[in-house]
């Protein structure tokens, strides 16, 4: 083992590296890009300085992993900003603060409106049919809805 390290040459690097970066194809979800690069950058440091001791070369890739995944991170947290479509892919959000009829009535908690061409299930307090009512809020595909106040 520590003959291996002696001689450890940037060809064993550029081939770790390697190694690496074919993993990260296989969906390791960017965990492996920067620490294969890393290696990758220790084997191209070896080759221009080949009296790099093997001790400094574990050292330079420890560095260099760490620094080129804390620079992705600090990159992709600056980069991340709010959407200008926070509804997005959250259907039935935008029913929120509408009024509808009920289609079905509330029985034992649970009713159905009409939204468009959508039937939406309800969940409230027991109401016939036809009433008015105004969805308050959501809870994964159920509607939260309240009987709206004539007036």
């Amino acid at each position: 083992m520590w003959d291996f390290l002696q001689h450890l040459s940037y060809w064993n690097w550029l081939a770790f590296g390697t190694l690496l970066l074919i993993l990260e194809v296989f969906g390791a979800g960017g965990y492996l890009l920067w620490i294969g690069l890393a290696a990758a950058s220790v084997g191209l440091l070896t080759f221009v300085f080949p009296g790099l001791p093997w001790a400094g070369q574990f050292i330079l890739f420890g560095l260099l992993s760490v620094l080129t995944a804390v620079f992705w991170w600090q990159r992709q947290r600056s980069a991340a900003k709010p959407s200008d479509q926070p509804g997005l892919n959250q259907r039935g959000s935008e029913l929120v603060g509408r009024t509808f009829a009920l289609h079905e009535p509330i029985s034992g908690g649970r009713g159905k409106i009409k939204a468009g061409d959508s039937l939406w299930l309800v969940v409230g307090a027991d109401l016939p049919a036809g009433t008015p009512v105004r969805v308050v809020g959501q809870n994964g595909v159920l509607l939260q809805v309240e009987a709206v106040q004539p007036g």
